[in-house]
């Protein structure tokens, strides 16, 4: 019977192949699409570029990193900055990896209009300014949260300073 088995699978395996329709497989870049990915060595020098504008507005903030999957790659809290804002710039930063949106101008459309002015009610965005998406080449690839700048103004001047042009990542499209 073992000398049979490889024969057998051999005739079902034709049988089969003759009867049923003609496979076309698909292209594989109809099945896989290639991602770019936010590095940790990335996420320190928007941190950086950050840091650095807070420096010149006199103001310590806590900063959030996230790649495009929203997963924390760098959360760091300035000396003296109060403990509930680390957590604010995690949230602002997944609001705007989450909506591919500056979260001041999210802030501002909900307030706008009637049918999402309630997206504040979802558990983890937080609708306050200092959150940007991180884009490069078209493509979210992650974000970047602000808390403890003193104002909205300040978070968002802070979070949007992030970018690194000469690179391709920007902090707005």
């Amino acid at each position: 019977m073992k000398m049979y088995l490889p024969f057998l699978m051999l005739l079902s395996t034709l049988v089969l192949a003759q009867t049923s329709p003609e496979y076309t497989p698909k292209p594989l870049a109809t099945l896989v699409k290639p991602a770019d990915h936010l590095t940790l060595e990335a996420a320190l020098e928007l941190a950086k570029n950050s840091t650095e504008k807070a420096a010149q507005l006199d103001k310590q903030v806590s900063l959030a990193v996230l790649d495009g999957s929203g997963n924390v790659i760098l959360l760091m809290r300035g000396d003296g900055v109060g403990i509930h804002n680390t957590e604010a710039a995690r949230r602002k930063a997944y609001t705007a990896v989450s909506t591919k949106t500056n979260t001041r101008t999210l802030l501002r459309n909900a307030a706008a209009n009637a049918d999402t002015h309630n997206l504040n009610t979802l558990p983890e965005l937080l609708l306050l300014s200092g959150g940007v998406p991180i884009w490069y080449r078209g493509n979210v690839i992650g974000s970047l949260g602000v808390a403890g700048g003193g104002s909205p103004e300040n978070d968002d001047a802070i979070a949007r300073a992030a970018a690194i042009p000469e690179k391709g990542i920007l902090t707005s499209k």
